[in-house]
C-alpha cells in the first residue's frame, strides 16, 4: 500500500507533461526522433511495467513499428534546436534493437520488419543517387517503379543495398519538422525526387546519345590513327637517319683519324722549318753577299781604271804643284803610282786578251773601244770565289741531314697535302691550305734557288727546276676546278713571292747596267716573267713594285756614279793615237753602251721614266758634250746613227705632226748644226769632197726623219737643196 501510495504522489508531480508524453507513445512515427519527455514517459512505463509485472504493449499499426533507443548521449541532446532540416543516421546492431524493444515490452513484428526493410531500401536508393550525381551518370527518372529503379541501380553499379550485407538496420529522419510524414507500408516506397528535374529517358534519347558517342569516338580513332601513321612516319625516318650515320660514321672516323695525322704532321712540319728556316735565311744572305762582293770588286775596279786615265791625261792643280809629295786627291803620289802601274798593267793585259778573243773571232770590225764588258777575273779571285761559293752549298745541304724526307722533300710534302685535297676537299678549302702552301713551300725553293744567278750564263731556267716541275700540276685533277680555287694560281704565287724577291736583290747588289751581257739576260727574265705570269703584272702587286724600283735605283746609281766623259782641246784629239783621244772614244762607245742597256727596259719601264734616264740622264747630259768636242764629219754621223739605233722605235711610230720627242730637241739642233758644219767644210773643195759631203747632209735629213723630227729634215733638205726629201723620208 505505501508503494501505490508513492506511486499516486508521483503521479501529480509529473503532471500533465508526463500524461501528454505518455498519450503520445502512440503516435510517434516511424523514422521521428523522440524528444527527452517522450524518453522520459517510455522509461517510466517501462519501470511501471516491470514493477507491475505486467506487459503493455505498444500499437502495433503500420508504420508504428520503430523503437526509439534509449541513449543518453544522443546527438541531438546536444544540438540546437535552431538548426534545421539535420538528418541524423543511427546505426545499431539488430540484436541491440530487439533488446530494447524487449525492455520496453514491444515484441518485433512482421509489421516492423516491413518497415524496417523499406526505410533500408529508401536509403540505399538515397546514397545510390547522390553516388550517381556525384559522377555524372544520367539519372532516372524518381517516378519509375520501386522495381525498374532496383533493377536499373543493379545493372548499373552492381551493387547492393547499404548494410544488407552487414545485417545492419539504420533509419534516418528529418530533425525538427513540424509534423511527421506517414509512409506507405507496402513495398512500392516513391523515390524522392530532387530539386533539379532530370530529362526523361526515351530510346530516341539513348540512341542519340550513343551515336553521339559513336562519332565521338570514331573522330578520337582517326585522331589517333594519324597519331599512329605520324609515329610511324618518324620511326622509320629515325631509323634510316641511324641507319645513315651508321653507315657514314666508319667515313667520319676514317676523317678525324686523318686531319688528326694531317694535325700532327703539320706541327711537326711547321716546327721543323722554325728551326731550319733561320739556317736557310743565313746560307741565302750569305751566297748574295758573296755575288756582290764579286760585283762591288769589278764596279771598283772600272772606276779606279777611269780615274787613272783621267788623272794621266789630265793637267796637274796648283795643289799638286805645291806638293809633289801628292797626286790631285791628296794621296801618297809613291804610293799611288805603284798601285797605278799595277792596275795598269792589268787592265792592259784584260784588254789585250779581248782584243786577240775578238781578233780570232772576226768581231774586230765592227767593234768600238769602251763597248765591251771589263769583267775579267783573275784566277785568285775566281778561285776564292768558287771555294767560298762551295762551302756554302755543303752547308746547305747539312741543312736537312737529320729531318726525315716526308719534312724536306717538296715531293712528299706535296702528296700529303693533295691526298687531303683529293679525300676531304671540303675540309682542305676550309683550312685555306692553296693560300698556306706557297708560304710552306717557300724555304724549300728559296734552298734550291740559293746559287741560282740569271745573270750568268750558266744559270739553269727555273722552270726546268725540280721543285717547278714537282708543282706544276697540283691541283689538277680531272673534275672540273672551281673558280676561286686558290690551288690554280700555286706556281704564279710562288714565283711572285721567291723569284721577284731574288731578282730584286740581283738589280740591286749583282746586276751592272754596263754590262750589256747582264743586263740582257735581266730583260729576258724579267720579260718572262711579265709575259708568263699575269700575277706579276698586276699594278698591285708589291713584290713586282718592289722590283721595278730596285732596278731604277740602281740605273741612277750607275747614271751618277760610272759615267765620265773627258773634255780635251780639239788639237789633242787629232792625234787618233794618243791616250787622250783613245780615252775619250772608250768613254763615249761606253756611254752609248749605257744609252742601249738602258733602252733594253724598253716595254718593262714607263716611257717616261725611259726617256727621263736615256735622253735627259745620258744623252743630253753626256753624249751631246762628246758629240760637240768631236769632230765634224763621217764619224760623227757614224755616232749619232749608233745613238739613233739605240731609240725603240715605237717611241715614233704614234707621234702625229712634224716634230718628234720634245727631250730630242737638242739632238736634232746638233744634227742641224753637224750638217751645216759639212756643208760649210766643203766650200772650196774637190768635187769628191763635196759629193761626199752631200751624202753625209742626205744622211743627217734621214736621220732626222727617222725621230720623226720632219720639220728639222725638211729645213735641213731646203737649206742645202737636197731633192730625194721623199725618198728619204719614206725610206727611214
Amino acid at each position: 500500500m505505501e508503494v501505490e501510495s508513492e506511486k499516486e504522489e508521483e503521479k501529480p508531480k509529473t503532471g500533465g507533461a508526463f500524461s501528454s508524453a505518455l498519450s503520445s507513445l502512440n503516435v510517434l512515427r516511424p523514422g521521428e526522433i523522440p524528444d527527452a519527455a517522450f524518453i522520459h514517459a517510455a522509461r517510466k512505463k517501462r519501470q511501471m511495467a516491470r514493477e507491475l509485472g505486467d506487459f503493455t504493449p505498444i500499437d502495433n499499426e503500420p508504420g508504428k513499428g520503430r523503437l526509439v533507443r534509449e541513449d543518453e548521449n544522443d546527438a541531438s541532446d546536444d544540438e540546437d534546436d535552431d538548426e534545421k532540416r539535420r538528418i541524423v543516421f543511427s546505426v545499431k546492431e539488430k540484436s541491440q534493437r530487439q533488446k530494447i524493444a524487449e525492455e520496453i515490452g514491444i515484441e518485433g513484428s512482421d509489421d516492423e520488419a516491413l518497415v524496417t526493410g523499406e526505410q533500408d531500401e529508401e536509403l540505399s536508393r538515397w546514397e545510390q543517387e547522390q553516388i550517381r550525381k556525384g559522377i555524372n551518370i544520367p539519372q532516372v527518372q524518381a517516378s519509375q517503379p520501386t522495381e525498374v529503379n532496383n533493377l536499373y541501380y543493379q545493372n548499373s553499379y552492381q551493387t547492393m543495398p547499404y548494410g544488407s550485407s552487414y545485417g545492419i538496420p539504420y533509419t534516418y529522419a528529418a530533425y525538427g519538422s513540424s509534423e511527421t510524414k506517414s509512409q506507405k507500408t507496402d513495398n512500392t516506397v516513391p523515390f524522392k525526387t530532387p530539386s533539379n528535374e532530370m530529362t526523361p529517358v526515351t530510346i530516341d534519347l539513348v540512341k542519340k546519345q550513343l551515336k553521339d558517342r559513336l562519332d565521338s569516338m570514331q573522330e578520337l580513332h582517326k585522331a589517333n590513327q594519324q597519331q599512329h601513321e605520324k609515329h610511324q612516319q618518324n620511326q622509320e625516318d629515325s631509323t634510316k637517319a641511324i641507319e645513315r650515320l651508321e653507315g657514314s660514321s666508319g667515313g667520319i672516323g676514317e676523317q678525324y683519324k686523318f686531319l688528326q695525322e694531317m694535325r700532327g704532321y703539320v706541327q711537326d712540319l711547321l716546327e721543323c722549318f722554325s728551326e731550319k728556316v733561320p739556317l736557310i735565311n743565313e746560307l741565302e744572305s750569305a751566297i748574295h753577299q758573296l755575288y756582290k762582293q764579286r760585283a762591288s770588286r769589278l764596279v771598283q775596279r772600272r772606276q779606279d781604271d777611269i780615274k787613272d786615265e783621267s788623272s794621266e791625261f789630265s793637267s796637274h792643280s796648283s795643289k799638286a804643284l805645291m806638293a809633289p809629295n801628292l797626286d790631285s786627291f791628296g794621296r801618297d803620289r809613291a804610293l799611288y803610282q805603284e798601285h797605278v802601274k799595277r792596275r795598269t798593267a792589268e787592265r792592259e793585259a784584260r784588254r789585250t786578251r779581248r782584243r786577240q778573243a775578238r781578233e780570232q773571232t772576226g768581231k774586230m770590225a765592227d767593234h768600238f773601244e769602251g763597248l765591251s764588258s771589263d769583267d775579267e777575273e783573275t784566277s785568285t779571285d775566281i778561285t776564292n770565289f768558287n771555294m767560298e761559293r762551295d762551302r756554302i752549298l755543303k752547308e746547305s745541304s747539312k741543312v736537312f741531314e737529320d729531318v726525315l724526307e716526308s719534312f724536306y722533300s717538296i715531293d712528299c710534302i706535296k702528296s700529303q697535302f693533295e691526298a687531303w685535297r683529293s679525300k676531304y676537299f671540303s675540309s682542305y678549302k676550309d683550312a685555306y691550305i692553296g693560300l698556306c702552301l706557297p708560304k710552306l713551300f717557300n724555304p724549300l725553293i728559296r734552298l734550291q734557288l740559293l746559287t741560282w744567278t740569271p745573270l750568268e750564263g750558266k744559270c739553269q731556267d727555273f722552270e726546268s727546276m725540280l721543285w717547278f716541275e714537282s708543282l706544276l700540276f697540283y691541283g689538277c685533277e680531272e673534275q672540273e676546278q672551281e673558280k676561286d680555287d686558290a690551288d690554280i694560281s700555286l706556281l704564279p704565287t710562288i714565283v711572285e713571292r721567291v723569284v721577284l724577291p731574288k731578282l730584286t736583290v740581283l738589280a740591286e747588289s749583282i746586276w751592272d747596267p754596263f754590262s750589256t751581257t747582264q743586263t740582257s739576260r735581266m730583260v729576258a727574265i724579267t720579260q718572262k716573267l711579265v709575259n708568263g705570269y699575269p700575277s706579276v703584272v698586276n699594278a698591285e702587286n708589291k713584290n713586282t713594285q718592289t722590283l721595278l724600283k730596285a732596278l731604277l735605283l740602281r740605273m741612277r746609281r750607275t747614271l751618277d756614279d760610272d759615267v765620265f766623259m773627258p773634255l780635251y782641246p780639239r788639237n789633242i784629239l787629232e792625234n787618233k793615237n794618243s791616250g787622250p783621244y783613245l780615252f775619250f772614244q772608250r768613254q763615249f762607245w761606253s756611254s752609248v753602251k749605257l744609252l742601249g742597256n738602258f733602252l733594253q727596259w724598253y716595254g718593262i719601264l714607263s716611257n717616261k721614266t725611259l726617256q727621263e734616264l736615256s735622253i735627259d740622264g745620258l744623252l743630253n747630259r753626256y753624249i751631246l758634250m762628246a758629240f760637240q768636242n768631236s769632230e765634224y764629219g763621217e764619224d760623227s754621223i757614224k755616232k749619232a746613227q749608233s745613238v739613233i739605233a739605240c731609240f725603240p722605235k715605237q717611241w715614233f711610230a704614234n707621234l702625229k705632226g712634224d716634230k718628234t720627242i720634245s727631250q730630242l730637241e737638242n739632238f736634232c739642233r746638233y744634227l742641224i748644226h753637224l750638217a751645216d758644219t759639212i756643208y760649210r767644210n766643203s766650200i772650196g773643195c774637190s768635187d769628191v769632197e763635196k759629193r761626199n759631203a752631200r751624202e753625209h747632209i742626205k744622211q743627217i735629213v734621214k736621220l732626222l726623219a727617222s725621230i720623226r723630227a720632219l720639220d728639222h729634215a725638211v729645213a735641213v733638205a731646203n737649206d742645202h737643196n737636197v731633192k730625194e726629201l721623199k725618198v728619204l723620208i719614206e725610206g727611214k
